[in-house]
């Protein structure tokens, strides 16, 4: 841009520019402050048409809510109210997506905080809901990542792996979902007795979370690691990514149980009987931040739910009933090579039984089950036996010979 002498001609709208006008000056020409304004106007007109036709291209298979519950029942045992409250906020979420609203109302997104023990079905459940959508998915571990300038992973690396997901997709990531696990492991430490240290893998890590949980424009290295001046960076949005966030807040209960004593104290509060063997069903935002996440950060988690603890009933349906039960998955084994396979009665209640003296959820059924069908699977394929039926009896022998019985 230089000093305009009057009589000066803008090369797109042949205006005389006077000199108190601003005239850009080009290699081969000349544009005005009126025509800079028109084509940012186009420019922006043709950016909201692409907008809405992106919108209207996404592939989504959008299920309704109850619709969702139910495919999520062929696939989880139990948890009843996790999938309802997961099924409206999916529903929601997306819903918001697709029909975006051409009114003031500006609907914000519904991202969710999953508490429960090991084993109980958390990432399960996440992942089923992605594959029902047809949208990318991502899990990435809390643990490894640190406050940015630090050793460690930024929490941009989420999105680097999400964009993977997506085949280097942009506008497909930017509806995609993303499962942060052990999200409890950055509850800040010494909540009670802050330190003169910097809590780089605690505090710190939820600080950088809160823009990617908001909603703004990241810039993501394509490739991970790091980033570095020369570096170049894909810009992903985050506004219509869900994160769906993950952990086993070990002890909560207390948390709960003492913000729960103390509400019902008092002449005014109507007393009310306490479910003491499931104090995760009264979880809410105060209890989380009293564990250690930044309020900030419980904000932008508004949809919070609890997963129960598996008993021996729900084992016993996780074995058999889901369209991938681990029962079904080593008889499909045993079909490949001819041979059929079956379990007794007892030789499933005792596979349970076990699972529950380990503490290990669910994902203690297929270490237990491998260590029991370890031999028969290396012996069976290769004799002309048709037709295998494991007893309680061959469980038992099995399990306590495995090299791996110490841990009983």
């Amino acid at each position: 841009m230089t000093k305009v002498k009057d009589g000066e001609i803008c090369s797109f709208c042949g205006a005389h520019i006077t000199s108190d006008r601003i005239l850009i000056h080009g290699l081969h020409g000349a544009i005005c402050e009126n025509c800079v304004q028109a084509v940012n106007d186009v420019m922006r007109d043709i950016r909201e048409e692409e907008g809405q036709r992106q919108r209207s291209e996404m592939k989504v298979n959008l299920l309704k809510p109850k619709e969702i519950k139910a495919k999520l029942d062929e696939y989880v045992i139990g948890q009843d109210e996790a999938k309802k409250v997961i099924s409206v906020a999916v529903y929601n979420h997306y819903k918001r997506i697709l029909y975006d609203q051409q009114d003031d109302v500006d609907i914000e997104k519904s991202n969710i905080i999953l508490v429960g023990d090991t084993g109980t079905g958390k990432t399960l459940m996440a992942r089923t809901i992605a594959q029902l959508l047809d949208v990318p998915f991502c899990i990435a571990d809390a643990t490894v990542f640190t406050e940015a300038g630090y050793v460690g992973e930024d929490v941009e690396s989420i999105l680097t792996r999400l964009l993977q997901a997506a085949d280097y997709d942009v506008a497909r990531a930017e509806r995609g979902i993303v499962f942060i696990d052990e999200i409890d492991k950055v509850a800040r430490k010494g909540a009670d007795n802050p330190s003169i240290t910097r809590d780089v893998s605690g505090e710190g890590v939820q600080q950088s979370l809160l823009k990617l949980l908001e909603g703004s424009l990241v810039n993501v290295p394509p490739q991970g690691g790091r980033k570095h001046p020369e570096q170049k960076f894909t810009v992903v949005n985050t506004k219509n990514i869900l994160f769906i966030g993950s952990g086993a807040f070990n002890s909560i209960n207390k948390i709960i149980g003492e913000r729960m004593n103390t509400n019902v104290i008092g002449y005014n509060k109507k007393h009310q009987e306490l479910d003491k063997n499931n104090m995760m069903q009264y979880i809410s935002a105060q209890d989380l931040k009293t564990f250690g996440l930044i309020p900030e950060l419980c904000g932008r988690f508004p949809v919070i739910t609890y997963m129960n603890a598996l008993d021996s009933d729900a084992l016993k349906r996780i074995l058999t009933e889901p369209k991938n039960a681990l029962i079904k998955q080593y008889i499909r084994l045993f079909e490949i090579d001819g041979i059929e396979l079956s379990f007794d009665e007892d030789a499933l209640n005792y596979i349970v039984s076990k699972a529950v003296e380990l503490k290990l959820g669910a994902r203690g059924l297929r270490s237990i089950i491998e260590k029991i069908m370890t031999n028969a699977m290396f012996e069976f394929p290769s004799s002309k036996k048709k037709k295998i039926k494991i007893t309680a009896d061959y469980a038992k022998e099995q399990f306590e010979n495995s090299i791996f019985s110490f841990l009983d």
